[in-house]
C-alpha cells in the first residue's frame, strides 16, 4: 500500500456519498496549491490526467476502426 492510499481511502470513507461538482473539485485544487507551493506540480499532473483520462479511451476505439 502507498503512503497516499491512506488519504485517498479517509476521503472515500468520510466524504464518498457527497456529489461535487469538477468546479468544485478544481477550487479545492487551487486552494490547497495556494497554501502548498511546493506540490503545485503534482496537483498540475493530477488535474491534467483527470482532464484527459477520457481521451485515451477515445484514442482506442479510433484505432480500432
Amino acid at each position: 500500500m502507498y503512503f497516499t492510499d491512506r488519504g485517498i481511502e479517509e476521503l472515500d470513507e468520510r466524504r464518498g456519498d457527497e456529489q461535487v461538482t469538477l468546479g468544485w473539485l478544481a477550487e479545492r485544487l487551487r486552494d490547497f496549491v495556494d497554501q502548498n507551493p511546493e506540490f503545485e506540480t503534482a496537483v498540475e499532473r493530477l488535474a491534467t490526467w483527470l482532464a484527459r483520462a477520457d481521451d485515451e479511451d477515445d484514442d482506442a476505439v479510433a484505432e480500432d476502426d
